[in-house]
């Protein structure tokens, strides 16, 4: 049995968080198998139509690209992608209640379990950002061009590919373009599919993230709140001495950061704690009559994560019971509001997609290295489901900024021929 390097990744969302060092052995079962897959008739076909249409490929990566999909606003980006894959041909197509684009590939054997395999359509940009792709070179500059634009381009190549080389699966295969799964998205659209339509999925496949090479099969927990405390307000003079939100937020923080630290700091798995985004106020002379903060807490362990949650909120009650036991006139009253909440997981490096994730990127010629990341994954890793997430592939750089770039530089499509090769694994390549 082969040795791999299990390192800590940092690529696009995935963290370099927690997951120790260890020697991990690809089976030589699995190495066979992708082996002797890879050397398959049609598979090889579809390596070579995977090649041959790599300009198409990057036509349709800047025209998603040039469609803005804002969080909650990926309708138009859905719209196109979906005209993609129905031109590409699945045997059904549909977009579900939250917006997943869902093409569907039925297989052969009719047993039950879908293979499913996504990129996700939004961006973290807002509505009026400019999207227009620049070409210097061989680099491609827009918002969004890689993180995840560029890998909806690669799977409607993939699919492409397997109708021109006439791949037939045993298991169905679902080709998904997802929805939220940036910030506030709160991997909504994954929380739908897993949680609530009805769907049998058997294994997942998501391609966010960097090079080939780096896997994730564990997700990063956070659990997200936006704390609302609210007053009469009144002139800063005129008023003085009334409860002001303002400082009953900043006693709040106070309280929650040194206890937080407190815990963080002991033996744990990495947990981490972090007062993003406060706003409020009219005016500098006016007593504010409402102040907000955004919390974002992630941890490795479950447990962890449950535990920071009941600190904030020990916290948040007694900073404003204080605060409003101090004397001031009045009183202050808060809300809490949870704005985000994806669950931890991981999934053993025996789990077969794993090991075929593994094999398969090794052929290519890249050196597994396994992670954890708050990506699509979450969901299923949490569920017990098995589930990886793959990089995109090529070069990139300003992820989530208005100078993000990509360059396609890897040699003939291979990180669309490793996702390829992973989902007929997963799927099995029909006779």
């Amino acid at each position: 049995m082969r040795k791999i390097y299990l390192g800590i990744l940092t690529i696009g969302l995935f963290f370099n968080l927690g997951l120790a060092q260890e020697d991990v052995a690809i089976e030589k079962k699995y190495t066979k198998e992708i082996d002797r897959l890879a050397k398959a008739k049609k598979v090889k076909a579809a390596f070579s139509y995977i090649e041959n249409q790599k300009n198409e490929t990057t036509e349709n990566h800047i025209t998603l690209t040039e469609i803005l999909a804002p969080p909650f606003k990926e309708d138009k980006r859905g719209v196109a992608f979906s005209k993609m894959l129905e031109e590409a041909g699945v045997d059904s197509l549909w977009t579900d209640k939250v917006g997943n684009v869902i093409g569907l590939r039925k297989g052969t054997s009719g047993t039950s379990g879908y293979v499913g395999i996504d990129a996700h359509l939004d961006v973290v940009f807002p509505e009026g950002t400019d999207v227009t792709v620049k070409k210097m070179g061989d680099t491609l500059k827009a918002p969004g061009i890689g993180d995840d634009t560029r890998a909806l381009a690669n799977l409607i190549s993939m699919l492409k590919a397997m109708n021109k080389a006439d791949i037939k699966t045993e298991k169905d295969v679902l080709i998904v373009g997802s929805v939220g799964e940036e910030g506030l998205g709160d991997l909504r659209g994954m929380k739908y599919i897993f949680n609530e339509s009805g769907m049998d999925i058997d294994s997942w496949i998501a391609i966010d993230g960097g090079s080939m090479g780096r896997l994730s099969n564990a997700g990063l927990g956070s659990k997200r709140y936006k704390l609302v405390v609210k007053g009469k307000g009144g002139h800063s003079w005129g008023a003085f001495g009334l409860a002001n939100p303002h400082h009953a937020l900043g006693k709040a923080i106070d309280l929650f950061s040194q206890s937080a630290w407190d815990y963080t700091s002991g033996d744990i798995s990495k947990t981490s704690f972090n007062v993003g985004r406060i706003g409020g106020g009219t005016s500098v002379n006016s007593i504010p009559f409402e102040s907000w903060m955004e919390v974002d807490m992630r941890a490795i362990s479950p447990k962890n994560l449950d535990e920071i949650e009941a600190i904030f909120k020990s916290s948040v009650e007694k900073a404003i019971k204080e605060y409003n036991a101090s004397g001031v006139a009045g009183e202050v009253t808060y809300e809490l509001i949870k704005i985000g909440d994806r669950p931890s997981g991981e999934l053993s490096a025996d789990v077969p997609l794993v090991q075929r994730s593994m094999a398969a990127t090794e052929y290519f010629g890249a050196t597994p290295s396994l992670g954890r990341g708050s990506t699509n994954i979450n969901i299923p890793v949490s569920k017990g489901i098995p589930a990886v997430c793959i990089g995109r592939g090529g070069s990139g750089g300003g992820a989530h900024s208005l100078h993000e770039w990509y360059i396609n530089d890897e040699p003939s499509e291979e990180s669309i021929k490793l996702a390829l090769l992973i989902t007929l694994a997963q799927a099995g390549l029909s006779k």
